[in-house]
């Protein structure tokens, strides 16, 4: 995907659905809502300083809060569009029974927000066990309709992403999964046929489970030896290594001068050794377990990818 020459060229990748999706996304997961705002004001302050790429879920939500940063940027008076900005959002695991798909998009558009984690009396979350195969069905009655303009995947393993592939009369677009240096996900790379999105792509250092034996990515000494050989921040250095390896990246942040420092990863080109070298920190070790859900029959981690 990247070329070392005309770097600024390559800032973003065409779907198999002809969209354009920029290589550089603000993440919003773990930015809480009605924090005085703060949600809504790193979209505006990304979307001033460049961003084209905004990734939500309403099961984080603040989805109300991103919707009214975009009302604001393209408000009357602005010669903004909103076709300017590919935004990302996704399907919580309780609606995936195909008849609740369309309403949960429709919710989503709508920026309205509902309980996502309905619990049994027992305390454990109602997750919908139907197939993927069918959500998938019904999600691609989405495109049909022109409620979105692509649909794809999230924490699809490679034997999961074949089934959709072999019924899907939409291809997804997209699996967006856990990457970073120490989790590289070099082999389901090499198996999607679609573009790959890399969440928490800095290593989620502020991850509320994270316990203090655990090492922290942007303090690897091998990163910052790199960092400093470039010039660069650790965190930049990791954002080009996945821009270099054709995964487009959304690191979450609510501070302008790092949402700014992120999207500022296109001015250098990391060497094919500092490349090999960065790969070389892979521990396949997920920073981001969900075990909590493991004995739902489609649990995707149960594989080696």
């Amino acid at each position: 995907f990247i070329s070392k020459h005309n770097l600024k060229t390559h800032t973003a990748v065409t779907l198999c659905t002809g969209q354009m999706m920029p290589m550089v996304g603000l993440g919003t997961w773990k930015s809480a809502p009605g924090q005085v705002g703060l949600v809504k004001q790193a979209v505006l302050t990304a979307l001033n300083c460049g961003y084209r790429h905004i990734d939500c879920a309403a099961a984080y939500g603040n989805e109300q809060e991103v919707g009214e940063a975009l009302a604001v940027w393209i408000s009357p008076g602005k010669v903004r569009l909103r076709e300017e900005v590919f935004v990302t959002s996704k399907l919580w695991n309780t609606k995936h029974d195909p008849e609740d798909v369309e309403q949960a998009c429709r919710t989503t558009l709508t920026h309205l927000g509902e309980e996502m984690m309905p619990r049994r009396a027992d305390g454990t979350i109602c997750y919908s066990d139907v197939h993927y195969k069918d959500t998938w069905r019904a999600m691609e009655a989405l495109v049909d309709q022109g409620l979105v303009k692509a649909i794809g995947l999230s924490n699809f393993n490679a034997k999961q992403v074949d089934d959709i592939i072999s019924v899907a009369r939409h291809k997804p677009a997209v699996n967006q999964v856990e990457c970073h240096p120490y989790l590289s996900q070099t082999d389901l790379l090499q198996h999607c046929r679609s573009v790959v999105t890399a969440y928490s792509p800095l290593g989620s250092r502020d991850r509320p489970w994270a316990s203090p034996d655990q090492p922290n990515l942007l303090e690897d000494p091998r990163l910052e030896d790199i960092a400093h050989r470039y010039q660069k921040t650790p965190a930049q250095v990791v954002l080009r290594w996945h821009i270099q390896r054709g995964v487009v990246c959304i690191p979450k942040s609510v501070t302008p001068s790092r949402i700014q420092q992120n999207l500022e990863v296109l001015d250098f080109c990391l060497s094919p050794d500092d490349m090999k070298l960065m790969e070389s920190m892979n521990r396949n070790e997920r920073l981001i377990k969900v075990w909590r859900d493991s004995n739902h029959p489609y649990f995707p981690f149960h594989d080696p990818y």
